[in-house]
């Protein structure tokens, strides 16, 4: 796992200036302790820094192909590079190292743009061709690994983490506003917009080629759920083990030691399980908890430890560990309200201690349809069978006339609504209304753009309520949420963290799934649990789905209601030019002293709140 960058200028006569190079680089040493290095062919420069995985010796980068006309920089593994390259050396390609990363180099030089089609695996990778003096980068299918770029008047740059790009201090760090309303939506900036203007994320499943200063974006992979899906109940646990299996024994590939981020969960008790298989030493696990028994995990995650006799780990967080916020703020790149990510950082730091690879279970939730909102979805498809006018009608009528804090509004609000609507009431942390509160001040700010880029999930004849919940997530929220947390609290630790359920085969697979094996009588997951309930403790198969929460209801009502009351109330408060401070005040005003828990909202506003800060907004 590695952190890369780069500098492009229009001028072919040009030089790239190397101290921006190296400073742009150097900025994600996080991300590549072991090592660093640089392409310079005149207006083209690459920057790399090294985490070492894989062909520990020899792997330094860049890395190019046998006449050095092709150089690459490369982020993440590629799984299945031992296959690749004994077809590649078959071919007549001459390998000067063992790494995963020359396997990129060779393939690109037998099949250009395509051979990322045979990659499988996490990445983020660019090429330089000097056939043609072209650049070429590469996002993973899933959005595993992030990439930034940027497009200014004489230059193209592009680089794993945004605070890279804005080492050109000729990026204005200006906030686009029209990201605003998304931030307090969803809680992060979705899809290639980026908080900042004139800068874009390369999307998940794309390339992008620069070639005399003009791009091409290419999508090669894409979210699919067939359309026989909804058809068939059949059984196909066994499919399920064997794909599975696959995975695993490819994730595991590496040249140092793999540990498992385990939670109590049956999606990390799966790794440990799996793992256990392909291993013959005991495997290394790392757990989180909290003082706060309801929110504590440890002594369910102990039982798959101990049933694996794992070398386990277990931290505690606390309030006081939010001392952290600035630094976790500054790595997140973006505003980030996702508090799950505090437990991240501290369970990656203490695994980074032991080892420099984790599987974790992310992706399976979106995958096998683990979430609350999907089996409520499925609930739901009986009150669907009303037209949206007679739901409306009733339910929505009800709800308007229903004060704001009475219990069941929020249920019959998301009965009168459907699609994107309803999916937006579902995961929303501030809803419409709270949204033009916040916004007052930017009046031609609205929601309805959100619903815009979610209706193309709903809107398919046929669909189930299901199949729609899991498109949207597995096409925004799983990437811009769940992938962006692991990816930066991880790398801020050095440490590279591997989600075998992401790996693309097993996805295609799931998505094939009908899904009636994925909610079965009410039980999530049910073809991922019959899969596992062999080798997985039965308190873990059966436990009820709690996610990975936070007491941030508590700790902001206690210990950290003055650091969130001077965060935000402060005269010199930076994101009230933003949000209106009156809203602000009621806000965490009402959370201390009123009925309702908004501690999601006031997390996402001090959030906001250090980003200005940490970012010079």
């Amino acid at each position: 796992m590695c952190g890369i960058a780069g500098i492009c200028l229009s001028d072919p006569d040009a030089v790239v200036p190397e101290d921006l190079l190296r400073a742009m680089t150097g900025v994600l040493e996080h991300r590549g302790p072991d090592g660093e290095g640089f392409l310079l062919k005149n207006n083209i420069g690459l920057g790399h820094r090294r985490l070492s995985i894989i062909d520990l010796e020899g792997g330094d980068q860049p890395i190019y192909n046998e006449n050095g006309r092709i150089g690459i920089v490369f982020n993440g593994e590629i799984y299945n590079y031992l296959e690749l390259m004994d077809d590649l050396k078959r071919r007549g390609h001459q390998f000067a190292t063992h790494s995963d990363t020359e396997v990129i180099v060779h393939l690109y030089e037998e099949l250009g743009p395509r051979c990322v089609d045979h990659l499988r695996g996490m990445f983020s990778f660019a090429v330089w061709d000097g056939r043609d003096n072209s650049v070429f980068l590469a996002r993973d299918r899933l959005g595993i690994k992030p990439l930034f770029y940027t497009i200014r008047d004489d230059r193209f740059l592009f680089a794993s983490e945004l605070k890279a790009l804005i080492q050109d201090t000729t990026i204005p760090r200006e906030v686009d506003e029209a990201t605003l309303v998304e931030y307090l939506s969803f809680g992060y900036v979705p899809g290639d917009r980026c908080i900042l203007k004139g800068i874009e994320k390369v999307p998940p499943g794309c390339t992008l080629t620069w070639r005399n200063h003009q791009t091409h974006l290419r999508q090669y992979w894409d979210v699919g759920f067939p359309d026989d899906a909804n058809e068939g109940q059949h059984d196909r646990v066994e499919e399920l083990q064997e794909v599975l299996g696959d995975a695993m024994r490819l994730h595991l590939r590496a040249d140092v030691p793999v540990g498992v981020l385990l939670s109590g969960g049956v999606d990390s008790a799966t790794m440990v399980a799996l793992a256990s298989q392909y291993t013959s030493a005991p495997i290394k696990t790392f757990s989180v908890g909290f003082e706060q028994q309801e929110y504590n995990e440890l002594k369910v995650a102990r039982l798959s430890a101990q049933r694996y006799q794992t070398q386990h780990h277990e931290i505690i967080v606390t309030d006081r560990d939010l001392s952290v916020l600035e630094k976790i703020v500054w790595h997140l790149d973006e505003p980030f309200a996702d508090p799950s990510a505090l437990p991240t950082y501290y369970v990656c730091r203490e695994a980074a201690r032991h080892v420099k690879v984790c599987l974790t279970g992310d992706g399976a939730d979106e995958v096998f349809a683990g979430y609350t909102r999907y089996r409520i979805a499925r609930s739901y498809e009986k009150v669907d069978r009303i037209p949206s006018w007679g739901r409306r009608g009733l339910f929505g009528t009800a709800a308007a006339l229903m004060p704001q804090i009475m219990w069941g509004k929020g249920l019959l609000t998301r009965l009168s609504a459907s699609g994107a609507r309803r999916y937006l009431h579902m995961i929303g942390i501030f809803s419409e209304s709270e949204c033009a509160t916040m916004l007052a001040g930017h009046p031609r700010m609205s929601r309805e753009k959100l619903t815009r880029i979610l209706d193309p999930f709903f809107d398919v004849n046929g669909r189930s309520a299901l199949t729609a919940l899991q498109h949207a997530d597995q096409k925004t929220y799983l990437p811009d949420d769940i992938l962006v947390k692991a990816d930066r609290m991880s790398m801020q630790n050095s440490l590279e963290v591997r989600p075998p359920f992401l790996d693309h085969e097993v996805v295609e697979f799931a998505n094939a799934c009908p899904p009636g094996i994925k909610i079965d009588q009410n039980v999530s997951k049910a073809v991922l649990k019959n899969a596992m309930r062999d080798l997985i403790p039965k308190p873990v198969i059966d436990r009820k789905k709690s996610g990975f929460g936070l007491p941030i209801k508590d700790w902001f009502r206690g210990g950290l209601e003055p650091f969130a009351r001077d965060m935000l109330l402060a005269p010199s408060t930076r994101c009230t030019a933003f949000f209106d401070r009156k809203a602000v005040k009621r806000i965490v005003t009402g959370h201390q002293f009123g009925m309702r828990d908004l501690s999601r909202r006031i997390w996402s506003l001090l959030v906001f709140e250090q980003w200005c800060r940490s970012y010079g907004v």
